[in-house]
């Protein structure tokens, strides 16, 4: 059964690139990948701190989370109407 990873993102350009370029990239046989675009699924921006998300984009694999580039701080995201 592949392992969950989860990519959270804010929708900028930097987070959009991280998207094609990694969370895609990664084989779907060892990981399944979940994209949360919390621009848009607010609700989940709770989560997302609670799994150490500080910055997007990040993947969080096996409750690590990997900020792989920074598109936007998470309390800016937070902050956004």
């Amino acid at each position: 059964m592949p392992q969950k990873a989860t990519f959270y993102h804010a929708g900028c350009s930097v987070c959009l690139d991280a998207e094609r370029h990694l969370a895609t990239a990664l084989d779907p046989s060892r990981f399944a990948v979940e994209i949360v675009h919390l621009g848009t699924d607010r609700a989940r921006i709770a989560e997302a701190e609670a799994a150490g998300v500080a910055s997007v984009p990040a993947l969080v694999i096996g409750g690590v989370p990997l900020h792989i580039n920074f598109g936007a701080a998470l309390t800016d995201v937070k902050g956004a109407a």
